[in-house]
């Protein structure tokens, strides 16, 4: 009898499930009006809600920005929310037209992105970036 390969009839093992993109990110604010009017001077385009509600989203390309009011929202380093953007120095001058004061001006950091940093009014971190490959395109 022939012999038979083991990788002809080894049965292939199904992908475990993985996550692939993330869908929203939600942050707490205890101050839903001062959230908006930044997240709206950020060009950032709302699908749902506004000052008044408990609840506002803004699109992200594919994704959702969320607010939620809180009435003890979280202080200090949580983490950072990273939006990759078309032209990192563009976005960076429309910030400062707003009025809204980056941690610092656009850098090419080593692990190839140009980015910077901003922290909304509720002092969540958010950084604004494009690979460096892209940025010149």
């Amino acid at each position: 009898m022939p012999s038979r390969s083991p990788a002809k009839f080894a049965r292939t093992q199904p992908e475990p499930p993985r996550a692939v993109s993330i869908s929203a990110v939600t942050l707490a604010t205890g101050d839903m009006a001062r959230a908006v009017r930044f997240y709206d001077a950020l060009g950032f385009p709302r699908s749902r809600g506004g000052p008044q509600d408990e609840f506002t989203s803004f699109a992200v390309g594919d994704g959702s920005l969320n607010l939620m009011t809180a009435a003890d929202p979280p202080t200090g380093f949580w983490g950072r929310v990273i939006f990759h953007v078309t032209d990192v120095d563009a976005f960076y001058d429309r910030v400062r037209r707003a009025g809204l004061n980056p941690d610092f001006p656009p850098r090419d950091a080593d692990w190839g992105e140009r980015y910077f940093h901003l922290r909304d009014p509720d002092g969540h971190d958010l950084s604004f970036a494009r690979l460096l490959k892209q940025q010149s395109e």
